[in-house]
């Protein structure tokens, strides 16, 4: 039986990799979210949870979804940047 948890995260790398327009970073995401300029957001497990909470608690109010994946390292590389991404948001 496939795991359905894997299967998710690997999805959302590849939605991250085929956006057409993304917001990289908590800060600016959540400011995108306020000016309701998201669609849905990737939140890497790894990252410091006093950077992802806000964007999260921010989504649940927004009623945005929230898709989780691994590897901050990963997350960035998705976005093509050398660094490590702890939140992208997905532009409308």
């Amino acid at each position: 039986m496939p795991n359905t948890a894997l299967e998710d995260m690997k999805m959302s790398y590849e939605k991250v990799e085929q956006a057409k327009a993304t917001v990289i970073g908590a800060k600016q995401t959540s400011r995108a979210i306020e000016l309701g300029q998201i669609s849905e957001v990737i939140v890497a497990k790894d990252a410091d949870a006093r950077l992802t909470g806000k964007v999260i608690s921010l989504c649940q109010d927004k009623g945005l979804p929230v898709h989780y994946v691994d590897s901050m390292h990963r997350l960035g590389k998705a976005c093509g940047i050398d660094v490590g991404a702890a939140v992208v948001g997905l532009k409308v």
